[in-house]
C-alpha cells in the first residue's frame, strides 16, 4: 500500500529521519502526468548551527538557505558547482535549520531495467537530472504538493542493512565534522552513490 509521509515523519531528530528515509520513495509527478519514483538508498544529516558542514553553520541564514529554517518536509535545493542541483529535506521544528541531503535513488522500473539505469540516480546531481528537479521546488511543501512527495510502500530495512560513515566530500569543515559518520546507505545497494 502506498503511503504518503506525514509531517510527524520528518520533525524527528534529524539523524533518525536520514536513517528512516532509506527504503522510502521519491515520487514525481512530472507536467505530462508520467510518475518517476525512485527508493532512497542513500542519506547524509546535516545538523544546524552546531555542525561546520552545514549552510546554516553558527546560525547563518540567507535567502540560499532560509528553506533549511522551515518545519521538516520542505525542499531545500541548491546548486553546486554552477551545474548540480542538490536534492535536501527540511528536518525538525520550525526556525531549526537542520536537512537531510538525499544522495542516491533506485530507479522504481521493472527488473530488466532497473540495474541499467542506477547510473541515473546514484548521485546527488544524478537524481535531480533525472526527475527534472531544480530551483522551482526550492521550499516546497512534501506534504502538500501535487508534483512531489514521500511515500512508505511497504519496504522494510532493518538496522542491519543501515551502513553508516562520514559524509562526502566536506573536508573544510575540519577533522571532526569530517569524520562524523553522518552518511547513512542501504548495504551492497548497487545505487549507492559511493559504497566504503
Amino acid at each position: 500500500m502506498k503511503r504518503r509521509m506525514p509531517r510527524t515523519f520528518y520533525t524527528h531528530p534529524t539523524l533518525t529521519v536520514a536513517k528512516d528515509l532509506l527504503g522510502k520513495f521519491l515520487v514525481r509527478r512530472m507536467p505530462g502526468g508520467k510518475v518517476l519514483a525512485g527508493k532512497i538508498v542513500e542519506t547524509e544529516a546535516y545538523i544546524g548551527p552546531q555542525d561546520r558542514a552545514s549552510h546554516a553553520f553558527g546560525g547563518k541564514r540567507t535567502p540560499r538557505n532560509e528553506a533549511e529554517y522551515l518545519i521538516g518536509g520542505h525542499v531545500y535545493i541548491y546548486l553546486v558547482y554552477g551545474m548540480y542541483w542538490q536534492f535536501n529535506i527540511s528536518t525538525g521544528r520550525q526556525g531549526s535549520p537542520e536537512c537531510v541531503l538525499i544522495r542516491a535513488l533506485e530507479p522504481d522500473l521493472n527488473v530488466k531495467w532497473k540495474m541499467q539505469n542506477v547510473k541515473f540516480s546514484n548521485g546527488p546531481g544524478k537524481l535531480c537530472r533525472w526527475m527534472k528537479l531544480d530551483k522551482s521546488f526550492y521550499g516546497e511543501d512534501l506534504t502538500k504538493s501535487r508534483r512531489l512527495w514521500l511515500e512508505n510502500r511497504g519496504v522494510r530495512v532493518s538496522r542491519a542493512q543501515i551502513v553508516s560513515g562520514p559524509r562526502v566530500g566536506i573536508d573544510y569543515a575540519g577533522a571532526y565534522f569530517a569524520a562524523r559518520p553522518w552518511r547513512f546507505y542501504l548495504q551492497g545497494n548497487p545505487a549507492v552513490s559511493k559504497p566504503h
